[in-house]
């Protein structure tokens, strides 16, 4: 099942004790490998033996018969357009430089994924629809960007990647994209609003299908933000998930 936030650490927030417990190193390799490996299935086409109960959920139906990914998508170019020759970062890009106008942005793309199906097919595809533009993918996971210092992104998006781990978790993928960012960029990612009904029926269903889903609360979500030193200057509801333009 889908976890929450113990609501016994939601203190720890608002003091520099939630922070110190970050510089302790975390192995993160047994959740990440649970998301690749569950990406990996998608991208390669293969079946999910899912109980019968899951599958005759309707959100299972719309899964199924492929129209939920509408709902899933989040439209980051409404709250940061990528821009001409902006050196753009795309974290947990899956197949994004083929689905979305980067061609008509005309913005430099690099991409860094957990999969290894959508890194090989992105790598592969990418510089024959542009090769000026695409600038390869990284297999890495979120909080690990070894990038050229000497060369900032100007902005930096992830979007289905965060529900997918603890809120310490994304704490540290902020620390690590203020790294690479030019100063005063923005960072913009999609949380899951578990607000919305739809949230948790859909967090069962990616439960079963091997990528456990954090049910985290938007409080907490800002609370994180502002101790990282972010500031939300923007948001945007969607069906599922909700986008966040954080200054870093």
């Amino acid at each position: 099942m889908a976890k929450k936030q113990n609501p016994q650490s939601q203190s720890a927030f608002s003091s520099d004790s939630y922070f110190g417990t970050l510089k302790k190193s975390q192995n993160w390799d047994d959740r990440i490998a649970a998301v690749a490996h569950r990406f990996n299935r998608e991208y390669r086409g293969e079946s999910f033996d899912l109980p019968v109960e899951v599958r005759e959920m309707p959100i299972t139906q719309e899964w199924s018969a492929g129209i939920l990914q509408a709902k899933l998508a989040s439209p980051f170019w409404q709250l940061a357009q990528p821009q001409k020759n902006q050196r753009c970062l795309d974290i947990g890009c899956g197949v994004s430089f083929l689905i979305y106008p980067w061609r008509d942005w005309g913005a430099l793309f690099y991409g860094q994924e957990v999969s290894t199906v959508a890194r090989d097919s992105l790598n592969a595809r990418g510089p024959q629809l542009n090769s000026k533009l695409f600038k390869g993918v990284t297999l890495a996971p979120a909080h690990q960007l070894e990038y050229d210092p000497g060369q900032p992104f100007d902005l930096a998006i992830a979007t289905g990647v965060s529900c997918y781990y603890p809120i310490d978790y994304w704490a540290e993928v902020l620390a690590a994209v203020k790294k690479v960012l030019k100063p005063g960029s923005f960072f913009v990612f999609d949380v899951l609003d578990t607000e919305i009904p739809l949230a948790e029926n859909w967090a069962i269903l990616e439960t079963y299908l091997g990528a456990e889903v954090f049910l985290e609360s938007a409080a907490d979500w800002k609370k994180m933000i502002q101790a990282a030193g972010g500031q939300i200057v923007k948001t945007l509801p969607g069906e599922l998930f909700q986008l966040y333009k954080v200054k870093v």
